[in-house]
């Protein structure tokens, strides 16, 4: 008999797929500095906190379902319908996958050559290679079932949270322990706090509605959390303040180190600070105590460790939201759910395999490995969060369907308010992607436009294939 996850256990292997310290530099680069704490306050209160809330009340609902989003879009929708939610769920994660390979080997870089020029002056098409082999080897590593990745999706989630909260502890502490370091000393004013509210803003909104999302991933494996529909909720409001901590205070502390202007000078500079922004804090904060690299080796050793295993998880969870629900298998090619002695869809993972492959060969002939992880940081932007509408569709349903299905746990009890929340978080998911996609770079925005189209139309011709499938059987 399986071992149960404990509530805590499952808070941090989800805060380890939804939050990376990675979140922070980003939100500080692209909306300029410590402005970002006000949009991050905006976020969490109008959006991650009910959105997570929602999420621990349909496990809560649904905790006998392994399928996650899709078995509850079909205990609320139906079958077909389930199937498209499990797609799209699935789909979504091309992109960020062949993303984690290049996020892996940059933390390696930095745990060896302890600079960013080293992997940035690497040719474009050696790194590519070398993340389609990181890759593969985590999809080795998904093959061989859930019982490794437990264990591992926890220490990593354990390292991500402590080095968080470290960084923020010590970088607060730090101009009282060295007084006669450089700091960034910007005035708190109003003016130097409150974002300019333009066509850029909204346009770069979906990096945060990216960096919050994602709890749902775990969701595969309510039925095996200890007294899931108690225990579930509890990992996810755990999970929400352990980011609310993580965002806020890690941006205020950042706001101490680096300077907007330098970060805006250029588009080089702003490449590399997204590329190498987070490493480039902890380097500076172990100079501050006099303690050289240290800081920043210990936390590229666990980015590296945390990447590969949401990698791994990414590549295991959204195939099990696909093919777990038995009553949407007749929409899906019978090959695909082909299952090993470990558990796990071999087949499917191939698939990925092939996918995200295209999108990492694809970028070979970019110009440079920082532009590539913010190519990269931008399509993830767009793409993610439209898994979570499928979410909203599943919560809004449950909510009509309350006679029906009454879970433990309810996130607010009154039906009006419960689906106007549904409501605004589908609407503002479905905004921030579309304007998201709007980029200046011409190949970012053509990354941003056809990738979802291409995995849409995936989408559509699966079931045909299926379908003839089942005639032939039956002819």
């Amino acid at each position: 008999m399986d071992k149960k996850i404990k509530w805590y256990m499952l808070a941090f292997m989800a805060f380890t797929t939804v939050w990376g310290f990675g979140n922070v530099i980003n939100g500080f680069v692209y909306f300029n500095g410590k402005q970002v704490i006000i949009s991050w306050i905006i976020m969490f209160a109008l959006y991650f906190i009910p959105y997570v809330l929602m999420v621990g009340e349909l496990g809560s609902a649904f905790k006998n379902e392994s399928g996650g989003v899709s078995s509850w879009i079909y205990r609320t929708k139906g079958a077909k319908t389930a199937y498209f939610a499990g797609f799209t769920y699935w789909a979504c994660h091309i992109a960020y996958i062949a993303s984690k390979g290049s996020g892996f080997l940059k933390a390696v870089s930095w745990a060896v050559f302890r600079n960013s020029e080293t992997y940035d002056s690497f040719p474009t098409l050696p790194v590519q290679l070398a993340t389609l082999a990181v890759l593969l080897i985590a999809c080795f590593m998904a093959a061989k079932g859930i019982n490794p990745l437990k264990k591992l999706l926890t220490t990593a989630g354990t390292c991500a949270f402590v080095m968080s909260i470290l960084y923020i502890v010590m970088m607060f502490a730090a101009p009282y322990i060295n007084p006669d370091a450089e700091y960034v000393n910007t005035p708190v004013t109003l003016k130097n706090l409150i974002p300019d509210f333009n066509l850029s803003y909204f346009t770069t909104l979906s990096i945060l509605v990216f960096a919050v999302g994602g709890c749902e991933k775990v969701s595969p494996y309510v039925n095996k959390v200890e007294n899931p529909s108690k225990g579930f909720p509890k990992g996810m409001i755990a999970l929400a303040g352990m980011v609310s901590i993580c965002a806020i205070f890690g941006s205020i502390a950042m706001g101490k180190m680096f300077d907007p202007a330098v970060i805006n000078a250029s588009q080089e500079s702003f490449d590399s600070y997204v590329a190498n922004g987070q490493y480039l804090a902890f380097q500076n904060l172990g100079q501050y105590y006099g303690m050289g690299d240290f800081f920043m080796i210990v936390f590229a050793i666990c980015s590296a460790v945390s990447t590969f295993a949401v990698l791994v998880l990414s590549i295991d969870a959204p195939l099990r939201m696909l093919l777990d629900n038995e009553n949407t298998k007749q929409f899906i090619p019978s090959r695909l759910q082909k299952v090993n002695s470990q558990g796990a869809y071999v087949n499917g993972i191939k698939l990925v395999a092939i996918l995200s492959s295209i999108i990492i060969i694809v970028q070979s002939f970019g110009s440079g490995a920082a532009t590539v992880l913010r190519q990269l940081t931008k399509l993830n932007s767009v793409c993610m969060p439209l898994r979570y509408l499928w979410v909203f569709v599943a919560y809004i349903a449950l909510r009509k369907s309350h006679e029906d299905i009454s879970p433990e746990y309810r996130f607010v009890k009154k039906q009006g308010p419960a689906i106007f929340f549904g409501v605004w978080c589908f609407v503002i998911t479905a905004a921030c992607c579309l304007l998201g996609m709007v980029d200046k770079d011409p190949l970012t925005l053509a990354l941003n436009l056809l990738t979802p189209c291409v995995l849409l139309a995936l989408g559509l011709i699966m079931p045909k294939i299926a379908a003839r499938e089942h005639r032939n059987k039956e002819n």
